[in-house]
């Protein structure tokens, strides 16, 4: 059957556009290819319309990309600067709160990366229950330990703090969107992304260290012998029920300082209930957006200037990912999801195998989807 027109008049010229005020008005398709380009390039390609017309007809193909576009927001297209940014004014006030923790932060992962554990002390003192000697050597081993872990625990309360001041600055009204948060508060933008690197950094290292839960167990089953015989529990490192409870839950997580912030988002957007979610999670899945583009856009890449801010940018980009995952009431993975999860893959997948199998299996891990599905 052939096609009509309007007027129910077959259309049978071999040139339906060849004339006319249809031949001027389709004139003006190459002038708009550049603005049709860039939105096509943004559009869902699960497109019912054929690839053999969009073949044939290249800037008609185009322009239907754009009528049948399913997702019209562009991508925040602004360069972050990791490196170098600084704080203006309004944002001095929170800033400064947050570089206090963060100060700190290095000093807590060259502490974690250097913890040897007391593990041969451990097991001699098992081995030989009745050698006193032992069991001291193996309680002065682990008391300093102790203290490192519930130095370590503690610092993650003021990490989450921290977290909750950012959360507070950068979702709040002053401006109408979290692109204009992100691109001009720059230097709070990227206080939260060396939270999520350091909250990643910090995971990897106690998730390859078993020795961590095995001091605090042994400190903990050593203290309470000790209180039942009454005796004095020497060491200032000594921790009570309520605080050795907490601080093993903390240990007992694969990765604890990223639970400790998953939980955190969570806390704030239920303590401000009349700060609607959306602006918590649109900051979320803006950052990943921004991490991406930048990850993906060579003019923006160049302008690192070491190789480890690639690194800090993909750990930023996971790390948010998946605190949107937590918040968010349908995940990050779903289809109505605002993060391009396909695109942040492909990011992943570009790069050195050795350099993100990490990144990828730490959103397999910790995220409520398995990871094939986010090829649907």
């Amino acid at each position: 059957m052939g096609l009509r027109g309007a007027d129910g008049a077959a259309i049978t010229s071999a040139e339906p556009l060849g004339s006319g005020a249809a031949k001027q008005s389709w004139s003006e398709v190459p002038r708009m290819q550049q603005s049709i380009d860039t939105c096509s390039f943004h559009c869902s390609t699960r497109s019912p319309i054929s690839l053999l017309s969009l073949n044939r007809y290249p800037n008609m193909g185009n322009l239907l990309k754009v009528l049948t576009c399913t997702d019209l927001e562009q991508e925040p297209n602004f360069f972050l600067d990791f490196e170098n940014a600084q704080p203006t004014e309004a944002e001095r006030e929170v800033w400064e709160q947050v570089d206090v923790v963060l100060k700190d932060a290095k000093g807590i992962l060259d502490e974690l990366q250097a913890y040897k554990g007391a593990g041969q002390e451990i097991r001699d003192a098992i081995q030989n229950p009745n050698d006193e000697a032992l069991q001291e050597q193996a309680w002065a081993a682990v008391v300093p330990l102790v203290g490192k872990l519930k130095k370590f625990y503690e610092f993650s309360q003021r990490l989450e703090a921290a977290l909750h001041s950012l959360l507070g600055a950068l979702t709040n009204e002053t401006y109408s969107d979290p692109t204009q948060h992100l691109e001009r508060e720059q230097a709070l933008a990227k206080q939260f992304a060396e939270i999520l690197h350091f909250t990643l950094r910090f995971d990897e290292l106690k998730m390859t260290n078993p020795a961590i839960q095995n001091d605090f167990s042994y400190y903990r089953r050593t203290l309470s012998r000790m209180r039942i015989n009454n005796v004095p529990a020497e060491g200032e490192n000594e921790v009570n029920n309520e605080l050795a409870n907490r601080i093993s839950l903390f240990y007992a997580d694969a990765t604890p300082m990223l639970k400790t912030l998953s939980d955190g988002t969570t806390k704030f957007v239920s303590e401000n209930k009349t700060l609607p979610i959306e602006n918590t999670t649109d900051c979320l899945s803006t950052m990943a957006s921004v991490c991406k583009v930048m990850l993906e856009t060579p003019e923006y890449r160049s302008r690192f200037t070491s190789e480890e801010t690639v690194s800090f940018c993909l750990r930023v980009m996971v790390g948010v990912i998946i605190l949107y995952d937590y918040v968010h009431p349908v995940g990050a993975f779903a289809k109505s999801s605002k993060i391009d999860m396909k695109g942040c893959i492909k990011v992943l997948k570009d790069q050195p195998q050795n350099s993100v199998e990490g990144l990828l299996n730490k959103m397999h891990e910790n995220t409520a989807f398995m990871l094939k599905n986010m090829f649907y």
